[in-house]
């Protein structure tokens, strides 16, 4: 059980500091000390498809071997 909990915990971590990594930070100050400015430029949407792609197809390699181990016990 641990070492599923570190894996989930591992996991998410690096799911969610992707999101850190990446984030566009806020607009400067401008003279009244406000943060109002320039907008961010427009992120990609489509930047990491592909890794989402090659998970999901492990994935799923992954539970149809798993199923057919289990079938045949």
């Amino acid at each position: 059980m641990k070492n599923k909990a570190l894996k989930l915990y591992l996991s998410l971590f690096c799911s969610f500091s992707n999101f850190l990594l990446f984030a566009i930070p806020p607009g400067d100050d401008n003279v009244d000390g406000t943060l109002e400015g320039n907008d961010a430029p427009a992120a990609p949407i489509n930047g990491k498809i592909i890794f989402l792609a090659v998970a999901g197809v492990l994935f799923a390699f992954y539970t149809l071997k798993k199923r057919r181990q289990h079938q045949t016990v």
